[in-house]
């Protein structure tokens, strides 16, 4: 995995120039404490994300549960979940490093090739991972759907939405698009 100061090094060193982008790095230096508070919004409603979006992809396609569903009997739920997880949990060690190399090299590539393998529905997946990246903007920006969360709110309390925070929204947006482009 490759974080910003290590994808400059690695570039300078392959041509033997000193690093170049500097005002790349102070950007990404600058973003360190909205970066931190946008892994941890993400982080600490993880478990929340990944239920809402599988419950979300069952609502609109209720034969997944149905006997002979991919997500039927528990054991293929449970993998669901599991697998959701895991796609949320490579976004966010993504959009911490800044860089996608670690969510392509561990968790993307090979990934459609393995579903189709499995039989698992792309499309199904994929409509889970459109609800988990509307969630994490939502997080990111600090403002969680009431209406749905009702007694459960949770705010972070994260500094004023500004344009650094709607950088990182577009960031992590990028990566949910990138596991949905790979599933596609």
């Amino acid at each position: 995995m490759l974080d910003a100061f290590s994808k400059a090094v690695v570039a300078a060193d392959a041509s033997t120039n000193p690093v170049a982008d500097m005002a790349d790095l102070k950007a990404f230096v600058d973003s360190g404490n909205r970066r931190l508070d946008a892994v941890n919004a993400i982080a600490s409603n993880a478990s929340c994300m990944v239920s809402d979006a599988v419950a979300g992809m069952i609502c609109e396609n209720d034969g997944l549960i149905k006997a002979g569903g991919n997500c039927y009997p528990n054991r293929r739920m449970a993998a669901c979940l599991r697998d959701a997880e895991i796609i949320l949990r490579y976004v966010t060690y993504a959009l911490l490093a800044g860089d996608a190399s670690v969510l392509d090299d561990r968790c993307l590539n090979g990934l459609k090739e393995t579903y189709a393998a499995l039989g698992v529905p792309s499309t199904s997946t994929v409509r889970a991972v459109q609800i988990m990246k509307a969630q994490a903007a939502a997080h990111i920006k600090d403002q969680p759907s009431e209406a749905r969360a009702g007694a459960k709110l949770r705010i972070m309390g994260a500094p004023v939405v500004d344009d650094r925070c709607a950088s990182l929204v577009a960031e992590a947006s990028s990566y949910f698009d990138r596991v949905i482009a790979q599933l596609s």
